[in-house]
């Protein structure tokens, strides 16, 4: 008998988390009851259509997350929800924007979701812009951690919320989003931050936002509107600004990535509340001693190096005025 839990593995090695919060332009979240397959979109419940329109836009290598939800394990009804996060189209960004829809039959999704990756025009009736959406990942058919750590923290979170009075917060239970280890897990939107390793007292100082800001430095996974490999710079600016750093705006201006990508030179303009910005300028290197060698998931067969960074001659350069666009560049150093 298999008795390896990833996330125990993870503890043990005292795993350094962030720069795993993965980078997606359009999260699409659909409402599904359980059970649901390994596959989450091979479950019993999701209808023919949707699976022809899923297969064609992963062929198309769009930059789009499909993710199943739900608030309950039972199948009630036909009638589901669609949610689509889609990162800001500006200079300055500082998360996701939503659409919300409903519909009496799941054979309805997939015509919604086409006609938004279409560019058409959508009935925003439905749109709830205020409402914050917490998505824990309790996915135990896809690795056993989710189901130990992800269902208990969901039902625990959701008597958190409730004892908060926070009363334009839910949470959903969610399919995959990777980082099994980190378990439990979960995005917050709008603003498309991952956690891990959770617990009550820090899940309650991120949804109030108050509190200790260095206790984010255990559970930060990372901000998934930047490239994994420079999250960890965004998170040294979030611990030196405090919890007002969630009211900036980024504009990710430049990322050069050596080839063995053991050395990432980056640049970020910072749109502070009160609108100035700075420019900060940072070289990251890897961390020898941070990197580890882990199995990612309860069912992997060998371990893989996960790649950590430290921060080296970081620079900051005030501006007052910043060109509305401009433009990013990328580049891989030979």
């Amino acid at each position: 008998m298999n008795t390896f839990f990833c996330a125990d593995a993870c503890r043990k090695a005292d795993e350094d988390i962030i720069g795993s919060g993965t980078n997606y332009s359009v999260y699409i979240l659909i409402e599904c009851p359980y059970p649901w397959e390994y596959n989450a979109f091979e479950s019993r419940f999701l209808p023919e259509n949707l699976e022809v329109l899923m297969a064609s836009v992963n062929k198309s290598k769009l930059s789009v997350r499909f993710l199943l939800i739900t608030q309950n394990q039972n199948y009630r009804q036909n009638n589901r929800k669609i949610l689509i996060y889609e990162k800001e189209q500006s200079s300055f960004i500082n998360g996701y924007k939503k659409y919300e829809f409903d519909v009496d039959h799941p054979e309805k999704i997939a015509p919604i979701i086409q006609k938004y990756l279409a560019g058409d025009n959508l009935d925003t009736k439905t749109q709830n812009p205020q409402t914050r959406d917490i998505l824990v990942c309790t996915h135990g058919s896809h690795d056993k951690c989710c189901a130990k750590y992800g269902n208990p923290f969901y039902t625990e979170a959701k008597k958190t919320i409730s004892q908060l009075g926070l009363k334009n917060t839910r949470i959903w239970k969610a399919s995959h989003f990777g980082g099994h280890r980190f378990a439990p897990t979960m995005i917050d939107f709008p603003d498309g931050r991952y956690y891990g390793l959770l617990n009550r007292e820090s899940f309650s100082s991120i949804l109030l936002r108050a509190g200790c800001i260095q206790s984010l430095k255990r559970v930060y996974r990372g901000w998934g509107i930047l490239p994994t490999s420079i999250q960890v710079l965004e998170r040294e600016l979030m611990l030196r600004h405090g919890w007002e750093w969630f009211e900036h705006e980024i504009n990710l201006l430049h990322l050069d990535i050596n080839s063995d990508k053991t050395v990432i030179k980056t640049e970020l303009a910072v749109l502070q509340p009160n609108n100035s910005t700075y420019i900060c300028q940072a070289k990251l290197v890897k961390d020898e001693s941070k990197t580890v060698q882990l199995k990612g998931s309860c069912g992997a067969t060998k371990e893989s190096e996960f790649t950590k960074y430290y921060i080296n001659n970081l620079k900051f350069k005030i501006e007052r005025k910043i060109a509305e666009a401009m433009p990013i560049t990328r580049k891989k150093a030979s």
